[in-house]
């Protein structure tokens, strides 16, 4: 009688980094499409003169719609698209890599605050790549007011502290949510659900402690006349005189109605992903 041998061919596993680039992409991408209409309307809250051309977020949203149509609202996507997936793919990798190199001194579990510390040096790493992309956003979501004051339109086409925070509060808020459900603090079994609402408040906390000094960023990067930080600081400062404080605050509402949406599908997507990779 003969024997038969069958053989299985080992199913190939994607490495760990590459599947968090891939994932880091995709999400990268997820928020960018849900967030960008919001975005438009933060950075042109953020950048109007002073007195503002707009009343607030609703107006700034008709003043968009009634003069540019919806394209308005995506005006600038192409970079975001072009660079947030990169630099989503090399955040969450980097967060990854952080992850792993910490896991390999520490005897346990890591815990949250270290986690929260990968996340923060992952933020470091993503600064200095996010920058450019950001520049060339800015600059096209404020053309159409710079036209309006110029007289023609200059372009025709082409985020460390809130990084800690978010892998913090997402981190934090998944394994509060998992353990509601199954009475265990193991974010790892979260579900979508969980992992959709984690995400959301995670952006909104985020946001609450960085919202200022984004305002900052968006004047300097729209706005050559400011060569430093402090330039910008200083006249916001001399602007917000007489208790017009709100001033750092401009776009505030819709940054905060984008928050929750674009961060959700950013962790959605990026554990979907990782978790089609390795099945």
């Amino acid at each position: 009688m003969e024997t038969v041998i069958i053989t299985t061919k080992k199913k190939e596993v994607v490495p760990k980094a590459a599947g968090e680039f891939v994932a880091g992409t995709m999400g990268g991408w997820a928020q960018v499409v849900v967030g960008h209409p919001f975005d438009t309307i933060k950075v042109r809250m953020q950048t109007q003169p002073n007195p503002p051309v707009y009343s607030g977020g609703m107006d700034c949203l008709r003043a968009t719609i009634k003069g540019e149509g919806m394209a308005g609202l995506y005006k600038g996507v192409t970079s975001p698209l072009a660079g947030i997936g990169f630099c989503n793919a090399v955040v969450f990798a980097a967060n990854g890599y952080f992850l792993r190199l910490l896991q390999s001194n520490s005897s346990g579990p890591l815990t949250l605050n270290q986690k929260a510390m990968a996340g923060g040096l992952a933020g470091g790493v993503m600064s200095f790549l996010n920058c450019p992309v950001e520049l060339l956003k800015v600059k096209l979501q404020t053309q159409s007011a710079i036209a309006a004051v110029a007289g023609h339109k200059p372009y025709t086409g082409v985020f460390n502290c809130g990084l800690l925070g978010l892998f913090w509060m997402y981190e934090g808020l998944k394994a509060a949510l998992v353990y509601r459900r199954l009475g265990v603090a193991d974010g790892s079994k979260s579900n979508g659900a969980e992992q959709f609402l984690a995400g959301g408040f995670a952006g909104i906390a985020a946001w609450l402690t960085a919202y200022p000094q984004d305002v900052i960023k968006s004047r300097m990067q729209m706005d050559y006349k400011y060569k430093t930080t402090s330039d910008a600081f200083k006249a916001l400062l001399h602007e917000s005189k007489g208790g017009n404080w709100r001033i750092f605050f401009r776009g505030f509402g819709p940054t905060i109605l984008r928050a929750f949406p674009a961060n959700a599908a950013t962790f959605v997507m990026y554990e979907w992903t990782m978790k089609a990779l390795s099945s």
